[in-house]
């Protein structure tokens, strides 16, 4: 069967109030991301990244208590038998050379996730906090997660400036002294991108929102084939499993990302220079925010990718919010006629479109789809935009 997975997604707050992502919206409870998964975007996995935090533990307990939670056989939890939460979290870890990057961790049960919690409460200040930095070598908890707690290891969105080991922590992933089974892309890349890079060929790419409100869930994703929608099987398909696999990464085009480009923010600009451009072509100043694609072509091993046989379609994939005409009241009015997003992207079709939104809007939304939309390129934090 084909699933959609949102694999990190973050808490604003735990029911008690309590912050957990502190740059994350108040609205982002663990219930209410699954909600938001069952009813408004068609996701079928979610994995939510701040697990390790004592205030999600409780609600997590809470839940599974009143029975919208309950423990699958083959790991990770079901909420009310439609949506396969996987426990995560997300951990920033020192590299070898300077810097510092985040890392996805992800158990199989409640109980693991519990002594990852303790393991990390020992090396973080404030273990209520998500994405707190760990006084721990990253071999010794990839050894933890994987080897003692059955879990899955991997860089968060690896390619971005700030918090990412290619962005700013190692031009080589063997620098790290640890073998991973798969990376998260990040929103300015794309397989196309990474796979210039000839070191990540054997890893399974992943493509996940980051999000830190509920509209950003799912404005990127995945499509796996599973026997069932539960950990082992989720893992095996990392570790190359046949029989479970990814088909498909659903993502922006990597032009609509945050840092896609060099920033200067002195000027405020993109730069435009060819990449991997480094100096701003306004000021000349050096003191900029280098973008993943110049940071992918200065340690590219190739100027063109090289996908291996398993590499799955990346398939470029605009966000309703993002398409121009789109504002709350049609998107609800949309989900009111079809259903969930994940329907109105992949199912629907330009005349049911039509009935509903009208023709021009309907033909922005299937060229949407099809990637057909011109864009204005993001970088510097600033997202890049559809023109109209």
């Amino acid at each position: 069967m084909t699933i959609f997975a949102d694999l990190h997604i973050h808490i604003g707050r735990a029911s008690s109030g309590a912050p957990v992502k502190i740059t994350a919206s108040p609205k982002l409870t663990l219930e209410g991301i699954l909600w938001e998964c069952l009813e408004r975007k068609g996701i079928q996995i979610a994995g939510i990244v701040d697990c390790a935090s004592p205030p999600v533990l409780e609600d997590i307990r809470n839940l599974m208590a009143q029975g919208k939670l309950a423990t699958l056989e083959g790991g990770g939890l079901t909420y009310c038998d439609q949506v396969t939460l996987f426990l995560g979290a997300e951990i920033e870890l020192a590299g070898p050379n300077g810097g510092s990057a985040h890392y996805l961790a992800y158990t199989p049960s409640l109980e693991a996730m519990e002594e990852l919690s303790c393991y990390l409460d020992k090396a973080i200040t404030n273990i209520t906090l998500s994405s707190q930095r760990a006084a721990l070598d990253i071999r010794k908890v990839n050894d933890f997660v994987v080897r003692e707690l059955d879990g899955i290891f991997m860089p968060a969105h690896a390619f971005t400036p700030f918090k990412s080991v290619y962005g700013n922590c190692v031009r080589r992933l063997t620098e790290l002294g640890v073998g991973f089974c798969a990376l998260e892309l990040g929103l300015s890349a794309d397989t196309d991108l990474a796979d210039r890079l000839l070191e990540v060929a054997d890893l399974r790419f992943l493509s996940n929102s980051d999000a830190h409100s509920l509209p950003k869930i799912a404005r990127e994703y995945n499509a796996l084939q599973l026997a069932k929608p539960d950990f082992v099987h989720f893992r095996a398909a990392l570790w190359g499993d046949t029989a479970n696999r990814l088909v498909a990464n659903y993502g922006l085009d990597p032009r609509l990302g945050k840092y896609h480009r060099t920033y200067c923010p002195q000027c405020e600009l993109v730069v435009e220079l060819e990449p991997p451009a480094g100096v701003c072509t306004h000021c000349k100043s050096e003191k900029v925010v280098v973008g993943v694609l110049d940071r992918i072509t200065g340690i590219a091993d190739e100027k063109e990718p090289v996908h291996p046989p398993h590499r799955p379609d990346y398939i470029h994939q605009v966000p309703l919010e993002f398409i121009p005409g789109v504002g709350h009241k049609t998107l609800e009015k949309l989900l009111q006629a079809f259903g969930t997003e994940m329907h109105i992207l992949h199912h629907t079709s330009v005349d049911e479109l039509s009935q509903v939104v009208g023709t021009r809007l309907a033909a922005n939304i299937v060229a949407a789809r099809e990637g057909r939309l011109g864009i204005s390129v993001g970088g510097g934090g600033h997202y890049g935009r559809i023109d109209r």
